[in-house]
């Protein structure tokens, strides 16, 4: 097999032994030198090889990495009448955010009024609403849009979810018997009245009822094969879909796209350790699922398979969601004049001793765990389970990832050390919530201090990014200059004792992500006996202004040895929403429009992996 040898302005490799590089040759999918062009042309001279010197002008990064993000989220939010706290810029259209509750009514009314000539009483769906924004957004509203027409209205941070009367009735919700076999605790997290489920009762009680019609044949492929266009504009090489419930069709949609030959990245997933928890399986039983679940793979040996599951990872869940202000905080909640608010507390996804019990399971059958967690007290009951099951049976390097990491204390900072965990943070919390979140709610001290990533790496505690798409942009670059810069819509500094370096943010997107899925002897680095991951772009992160993160373009990538450039078009990544939110996900062929058509094969699998 021949050797291409590229040379480059400068390789970035995240090798401590030696960080930068002039050339880096490549054999199949792996990388056979790398060093000064005379080094790396002395160590293939008795090899047959080919100098490439397309790079000569670029820089050449080791292969971007999003430790984590929901791909079916990120397409499904986003084919529907999107009304957000921040633009989403279409190819076909823009969708202007709303920023008071007039502005969310009227623009849903627009939507609604506008779709009906095409859908008559069918579905409308919206995502994006937020009730700091939009304010209250109750049954009697959603009614005062459409008494006729099912309206169904997905939270920003997708835990939620409104539905008006005639779409409680379309459910079945408002018949007797709904909710038989929906475990009573499930259920104080619904309010029919409202209309409103939220965290488990959104989970386990809706979503059956509501996935085969958000999950249509078209909306899901079109979707995943926009998916495989975004993520390749923004450099990315890999990533993981955690807590995925997979049934054979919809592995076999996968397949089909994100696993085709010309998909330029690796797509992962883990278990959910969640669903057979809120069923009351046996232990047998749920540990047999995992396994089968990632069994159902194909073999995965070769590097250049697509995709996989990670055997023997799981994720879990403790409490809700950061952007619904459902996370479990230690202190009260704070109304907007800084007082204690009573009303407002966090939820459980993952009741205590569900998440003991299940902790317990996946930790003695040799797991790693991933944990979603955002509130403080959440993380007390992480770290104290963790500590339970490291004193009951101790294992070295457990790896267990701190996931999203919204709200912490320097204490807790010094327990995630001492117990061996490491930290997956989202950094753009602060940047996107810092502000609204100092208001009401957390209060300005805790919001500016959201995801302490300096505090983790002065601690020494192994850190990585992800994006949580659709809860920010899978854009690994903008990840890195939320983490270093933090700044907020308002165009101040949230936390500026919380930012990291360029080096730090970089090593954050890639050995660091890596690591957290035990990956960094493959991925993550341009070293010897890696895979041939490579993101290329026009400028070198640690050179540029911080401020200039975001103006730095892909050129393209190098996947498994194989060159995919990005579109000349296209290589500014996505722009910025001027609003300051995520940049948006672009959909094409009229994304935006609901589509007609009979529940899909996945849609089906998936409620029936759930129930």
């Amino acid at each position: 097999m021949t050797v291409t040898v590229h040379t480059a302005r400068t390789i970035v490799t995240m090798d401590a032994s030696k960080p930068v590089a002039d050339a880096v040759a490549v054999e199949g999918e792996r990388i056979v030198a790398v060093g000064t062009l005379a080094e790396v042309l002395e160590a293939v001279a008795e090899t047959d090889h080919v100098l490439d010197t397309s790079f000569a002008e670029e820089v050449v990064l080791p292969g971007l990495i999003d430790q984590h993000l929901h791909p079916i989220l990120g397409a499904t939010t986003l084919a529907t009448e999107v009304i957000a706290t921040e633009d989403w810029v279409l190819p076909d259209r823009t969708f202007p955010a709303a920023h008071t509750h007039d502005e969310y009514v009227e623009r849903l009314r627009d939507a609604e009024v506008r779709t009906r000539t095409e859908r008559g009483d069918e579905w409308l769906f919206s995502w994006g609403y937020h009730q700091l924004w939009h304010g209250p957004l109750t049954r009697d509203v959603l009614d005062a849009v459409s008494e006729t027409r099912p309206i169904g209205v997905w939270q920003r941070s997708c835990h939620e979810f409104h539905l008006n009367t005639a779409g409680l009735r379309a459910l079945g919700v408002l018949e007797s018997g709904w909710s038989d076999g929906v475990p009573d605790d499930v259920l104080e997290t619904v309010d029919i009245d409202a209309g409103h489920f939220r965290e488990r009762g959104f989970f386990v009680a809706l979503m059956p009822l509501i996935v085969p019609l958000l999950m249509t044949p078209d909306r899901l492929s079109r979707g995943l094969r926009q998916m495989v266009r975004y993520l390749h504009q923004n450099g990315v090489t890999a990533f993981n879909e955690p807590g995925a419930i997979l049934a054979p069709g919809a592995w076999a949609r996968y397949e089909q796209i994100l696993g085709d030959d010309d998909t330029p990245f690796f797509s992962f997933f883990l278990t959910d350790g969640r669903g057979p928890a809120e069923l009351g399986m046996s232990h047998a039983a749920t540990l047999d699922r995992a396994v089968r679940q990632y069994e159902m793979a194909p073999d995965t040996s070769s590097a250049a398979s697509r995709l996989a599951f990670f055997p023997q990872q799981a994720k879990l869940f403790a409490d809700g969601a950061i952007i619904s202000q459902l996370m479990q905080m230690r202190d009260p909640y704070l109304d907007r004049d800084g007082y204690p608010n009573p009303d407002h507390h966090g939820e459980w996804i993952m009741p205590p001793d569900m998440f003991e019990e299940r902790a317990k399971l996946y930790w003695d059958a040799g797991y790693q765990l991933h944990v979603h967690v955002n509130g403080d007290l959440g993380l007390d009951l992480v770290l104290d389970t963790v500590e339970r099951r490291l004193r009951e049976r101790p294992r070295d390097d457990h790896r267990t990832v701190i996931v999203h990491f919204a709200n912490s204390t320097e204490e807790q900072v010094d327990r995630i050390a001492e117990l061996g965990c490491i930290v997956s943070s989202n950094p753009y919390y602060p940047v996107g919530f810092a502000d609204k979140f100092g208001e009401v709610g957390l209060g300005p001290v805790r919001a500016d201090v959201m995801t302490r990533n300096r505090s983790v790496l002065d601690r020494g505690v192994p850190l990585s990014f992800h994006s949580d798409l659709p809860m920010g942009r899978s854009d690994p670059i903008g990840m890195m200059s939320c983490a270093v810069n933090r700044i907020t819509r308002s165009g101040r500094v949230a936390g500026p004792g919380q930012r990291v370096t360029v080096e730090e943010a970089l090593r954050a997107v890639t050995i660091g992500a890596a690591h957290s899925w035990r990956k960094e002897h493959e991925l993550g680095s341009i070293e010897v006996g890696k895979i041939a991951n490579f993101t290329v772009v026009d400028a070198n992160p640690l050179d540029v202004e911080p401020m200039r993160l975001d103006e730095i373009a892909v050129v393209g990538t190098v996947f498994c040895g194989r060159w995919f450039p990005v579109p000349a078009d296209a290589r500014g990544r996505t722009a910025l929403t001027g609003s300051g939110g995520p940049t948006p996900l672009t959909l094409a062929d009229g994304g935006a429009s609901e589509h007609r058509g009979c529940i899909c094969d996945v849609a089906r699998e998936v409620v029936r992996a759930i129930a």
